[in-house]
């Protein structure tokens, strides 16, 4: 009888010996959770390609480059894996399970993202809270 149990949504606090250990990704390599400088270095380029639309075509809006930026999240996550940043670094939302993340996890995580604070919050497996309430990891590919 193996010890090892299935991948959960609430990971839970306790320490593990690798990020995602106890969602059963590896500790290298392709399928191991992105590290924290890569995916806020995906962050920002999100962040700057969302800019350039808003300064060219919304410069006057104050909220138009937090809703492109989210309709990027949503669109391009849903659609590809990640978003242009993730893509960039080689790195993929997946669920938990490691599969497609589907269309109504980026929403969750996107609009949890934009309120920041939930991003701040890491569990052992280095998910933020976003990735947590959506069921998500970020992996490299």
């Amino acid at each position: 009888m193996s010890n090892v149990k299935p991948p959960s949504r609430w990971s839970g606090a306790a320490p593990s010996k690798w990020p995602g250990e106890r969602l059963g990704f590896p500790d290298e390599g392709r399928g191991s959770v992105g590290r924290p400088g890569r995916r806020i270095f995906a962050l920002l380029i999100d962040w700057a390609a969302c800019f350039v639309v808003y300064a060219a075509f919304f410069f006057q809006n104050p909220w138009a480059s937090t809703i492109i930026f989210m309709v990027e999240q949503i669109v391009l996550i849903a659609f590809t894996g990640g978003g242009f940043g993730h893509l960039i670094l080689g790195l993929r939302v997946v669920k938990v399970d490691g599969t497609y993340a589907g269309w109504w996890r980026p929403i969750i995580r996107t609009a949890l993202l934009v309120l920041t604070i939930p991003a701040l919050i890491w569990d052992s497996d280095q998910r933020g809270l976003h990735d947590v309430f959506a069921g998500t990891v970020l992996v490299r590919r």
